[in-house]
């Protein structure tokens, strides 16, 4: 009876269906959404503001179902930290009440599995190695009779395994973070239902494997090493077996994120290029070392950065994300001190350059960033997810800007 109770109030409404409905009365007032799947309330209870759902309010309160029914704006005690994980509850109750009725239903035209594999790719990580090839495979260039079609071909021998095994790392996460997606990414097609486990794990292996063998078969052993990185800390990050699934502690999920973005992809897919392709003695640059430690920063700022919005479920499953423990706030500031230390360093690195378009494009440059990430950063507010969301696609567009400014650095 107070299931079926449950299931009539939270799944009356259409989804996408906005209800708003105020009642007050003495010191009690009720605030509730329903979007989609989920209902929220707020409510005021002797002064104090709590925020719930009335599914887990049953679950915690089944003795109080009467007055939970019959009276909704009395909230009688709230759960521990308030607003915690209560999605991830509302879609396990939906598939108990209604299992011959799924949500979503997935299309199998032609142009829908195209939308959902563009999805499950994780189209902003391709773009930022592939932007990050070139600007890394740039910075050997001394003359312009390096740039041949050996040179070209080099770059594309390395972009195809190299965005082969992108897609290898952000799928295999997904694979293992289904249940974790269906409350912190709800579109990404393996939590949605667009594709099946079977068809996650057929993309993964498949791309995995070409990525190696073209790796083996293009006879560089940086390119091969970078490649052998990226496959065994992906692993390490996300597959669920004893002493892996690193993404768990907050250390070391940093750590696989850096390693494979700033140090493998700068200094392996250099040496690749300058040595393999260009035939040259291997000679750090001025531009490689500055660009390693930028990205270090960079990169520990993607990291940190990408679970603030994703707290709720993190919390639910046992991911300890530094979000987590330290809160949202602490580290979006403590991200937003990181950017603006390294864009104080590269404008000193860049006023001590010799060459004047060096000098110009590197401070300028910098400063432009800078100040646009300040503009953005004192307007945002840290509770709305969907803005928070915006600001770390809008953190990886100040990485792609990155690549452009440091083959300048000279």
């Amino acid at each position: 009876m107070l299931g079926a109770q449950a299931s009539s109030l939270v799944w009356a409404t259409p989804r996408y269906l906005h209800h708003q409905d105020r009642k007050i009365k003495g010191k009690k007032c009720l605030n509730t959404q329903t979007r989609g799947l989920i209902v929220q309330c707020n409510a005021l209870v002797n002064h104090k503001l709590y925020q719930g759902n009335p599914v887990k309010l049953l679950q915690c309160h089944p003795q109080k179902s009467s007055s939970i029914f019959c009276n909704l704006p009395i909230i009688l005690k709230p759960f521990s930290n308030g607003w915690r994980c209560f999605q991830s509850k509302v879609l396990e109750l939906e598939q108990k009440s209604q299992p011959d009725e799924p949500d979503h239903k997935p299309k199998t035209t032609l142009m829908a599995q195209l939308d959902a594999f563009y999805r499950f790719t994780r189209p902003h990580t391709i773009i930022g190695t592939f932007i990050g090839i070139i600007s890394v495979s740039l910075l050997p260039v001394q003359t312009m009779a390096d740039l041949s079609p050996t040179f070209f071909m080099g770059i594309l021998k390395t972009l195809l395994p190299a965005i082969l095994m992108n897609i290898y790392v952000v799928g295999l996460n997904q694979l293992y973070d289904i249940q974790i997606d269906k409350v912190n990414k709800p579109d990404l097609p393996l939590a949605r239902g667009d594709f099946s486990k079977k068809v996650g794990t057929a993309i993964v292996v498949t791309v995995s494997t070409l990525s190696l063998c073209m790796g083996l078969a293009f006879k560089s052993p940086p390119l091969l090493f970078a490649l052998l990185i990226c496959f065994l800390l992906g692993s390490a990050y996300s597959v669920d077996l004893p002493f892996l699934r690193w993404k768990k502690h907050p250390l070391l999920a940093v750590t696989c994120i850096l390693c494979v973005r700033a140090l493998a992809l700068q200094l392996a897919f250099f040496v690749h290029i300058q040595n393999y392709v260009l035939g040259k003695p291997i000679m750090f640059t001025k531009s490689l070392i500055f660009g390693t430690t930028f990205m270090c920063f960079f990169v520990a700022v993607i990291a940190l950065f990408k679970d603030i919005p994703d707290v709720d479920g993190d919390r639910h499953y046992g991911i300890q994300s530094f979000s987590v423990q330290l809160g949202q706030e602490k580290v979006f500031w403590l991200c937003i001190s990181m950017l603006f230390m390294a864009y104080g360093c590269a404008v000193v690195i860049g006023a001590s350059s010799p060459y004047p378009l060096s000098k110009m494009v590197t401070i300028v440059g910098h400063c432009m960033l800078a100040s646009n990430l300040w503009l953005r950063a004192r307007c945002i507010d840290i509770k709305n997810k969907a803005a928070v969301t915006s600001f770390y696609m809008f953190i990886w567009n100040l990485f792609y800007a990155e690549y452009f400014l440091i083959p300048f650095v000279r």
